[in-house]
């Protein structure tokens, strides 16, 4: 049965998962990679979900400030193993919930071209394309996406 939590960047599950994704986004990025993880810290995440399915971690996702009125997904992943069941949509809901209860207005997220599995799921959940912002203007890999909430 999957049960998801809401912690915080300093629970052990988000950070081991978090280092898978970090491997799987170092093979989809290349030479690239470096410049997307500087701005993938987690130190100091304060909104985590967490998916387990039977006791065992197998998703997450997180959320942060970007403006007064949006907030921004960061840190989306789910196992590979653990994929097409739809636990990417739960956590993702999750977030947006918690969005929601938090007074913001919009979601904010950037993904990358080449992770074409991320971008036809944020798609298929209501994302808009939108101009890429902040760090990721003119970084052609980049692909920027907003959903009112």
């Amino acid at each position: 049965m999957l049960k998801i939590i809401r912690t915080d960047s300093t629970n052990n599950d988000f950070i081991e998962l978090v280092k898978d994704l970090d491997q799987y986004l170092a093979e989809k990025d290349g030479d690239e990679h470096s410049f997307y993880a500087q701005y993938n810290k987690i130190s100091m995440l304060q909104h985590v979900v967490i998916a387990y399915e039977n006791e065992t971690a197998v998703g997450c996702g997180a959320i942060k400030d970007f403006n007064s009125e949006s907030m921004e997904v960061k840190r989306m992943f789910t196992l590979p193993s653990q994929r097409g069941k739809g636990i990417a949509s739960k956590i993702l809901q999750n977030l947006e919930n918690w969005i929601a209860e938090l007074g913001y207005k919009t979601c904010v997220l950037e993904t990358g071209i080449r992770q074409q599995e991320a971008v036809e799921f944020y798609k298929k959940s209501g994302y808009l394309t939108t101009p890429n912002y902040g760090q990721y203007q003119g970084i052609q890999n980049s692909l920027c996406f907003e959903k009112k909430i």
